[in-house]
């Protein structure tokens, strides 16, 4: 019975319309009897492949197990062997890709943890360092505190002080005197050309006119080489005093707040030193005892680097001026002698180069 049914199975069309539905009861009783088969039928492991068709010999049915056995056994795989790699396989494909995600984020979240954490200590540590400054500053200024004081090296920080003051002002002093001497030189310039404007205009005045003019185009030569050499003058003094100074005025500022910090680290650490000794109070001792070397070699360091700056500084200083104040001096008595070519004269001993004339003139839009 089984037979007739798979060859009648086999050699039907079943019509199926819109719905998937077959329409007739035949075709339903045909159903009926193919599940009937696939439930009562034989295992699907252990059917056979028939190699000549519906109704060959029983010859030519070879069963499907020896398939698969012959197949593994070619390739030299045995069945037991693929399903432990197999599962081998799932569990480590399983467990990589977890513990991989797991490493990843914690990696990912350590970062910026470790970074937040450093910020806090730093931030910890520079409030700490200001109180500790803070409260020494305060206690110094009302008397309660002591502080540590290099006579001879405080000495020469106020001289420095003071020098640096001076010069300024010599600055201030010798621009100013360039401004004015500048505008009487214009003014010769302009003089001299009214001049030479009118001994062409006045034949009965021509020679006197014609003195004037080249009197004051002579005295606007010598002066415009003047204020060349008072030029050269102040710019030097300003790089000795804005530059060179200044540098030296820099580092003996990080020497005074070392020194204050030091001084404030002391302070703390002999009050530790005063209190209890217990296990707390001790670790709170080093702990200020390491705090105090630290700053206590910074002092000392910025100590001796301002000790060699101020006496470069003074030997420096020393050779600028002397140059200079030769240079303003020969210029000065040359100019008011009506010396030209003792002017000049200096101005190449010492190397001053004139601007062009017309150089310093103002442009077109600042005349606006």
């Amino acid at each position: 019975m089984a037979d007739s049914i798979m060859s009648k199975a086999a050699t039907m069309e079943i019509p199926i319309n819109s719905n998937g539905d077959t329409g007739t009861p035949e075709d339903d009783s045909l159903e009926q009897d193919l599940q009937q088969v696939m439930v009562s039928g034989p295992n699907l492991n252990e059917t056979s492949i028939v190699s000549g068709g519906y109704g060959g010999p029983a010859g030519g049915i070879i069963p499907t197990s020896s398939i698969k056995d012959i197949r593994m056994k070619s390739r030299g795989v045995s069945m037991p062997n693929i399903q432990s790699s197999i599962s081998q396989h799932g569990h480590h494909r399983d467990q990589h890709p977890g513990s991989s995600n797991h490493n990843t984020s914690n990696s990912a979240e350590e970062v910026p943890r470790g970074v937040a954490v450093e910020k806090l200590d730093s931030v910890k540590k520079w409030g700490i360092n200001t109180y500790k400054c803070t409260k020494q500053m305060f206690s110094e200024k009302f008397g309660r505190g002591s502080r540590t004081v290099d006579l001879e090296l405080e000495a020469q920080i106020e001289l420095l002080k003071d020098t640096k003051s001076k010069y300024e002002n010599i600055l201030r002093l010798a621009t100013a005197l360039i401004s004015h001497f500048q505008s009487m030189v214009q003014t010769q310039q302009a003089l001299g050309d009214t001049f030479t404007d009118l001994s062409q205009k006045s034949p009965e005045l021509q020679d006197e006119f014609g003195y004037n003019a080249e009197t004051q185009k002579l005295l606007c030569k010598n002066g415009e080489a003047l204020l060349g050499a008072i030029s050269f003058f102040v710019s030097s003094v300003d790089t000795l005093v804005n530059k060179t100074m200044e540098d030296t005025l820099m580092t003996i500022r990080l020497y005074e707040n070392a020194r204050l910090e030091f001084d404030a680290y002391r302070s703390d650490l002999e009050e530790l030193s005063l209190g209890p000794r217990d296990a707390a109070a001790m670790v709170r001792i080093e702990m200020a005892q390491h705090d105090y070397q630290i700053h206590r070699d910074k002092y000392e360091r910025l100590r001796s680097d301002v000790t060699i700056k101020l006496k470069f500084l003074e030997e420096n200083k020393v050779k600028v001026m002397h140059k200079q104040l030769l240079l303003f001096h020969n210029a000065i008595s040359a100019y008011f002698a009506g010396n030209q070519q003792q002017l000049e004269q200096t101005l190449l001993q010492f190397n001053v180069k004139l601007k062009p004339p017309g150089s310093q003139k103002p442009s077109w839009l600042e005349e606006q």
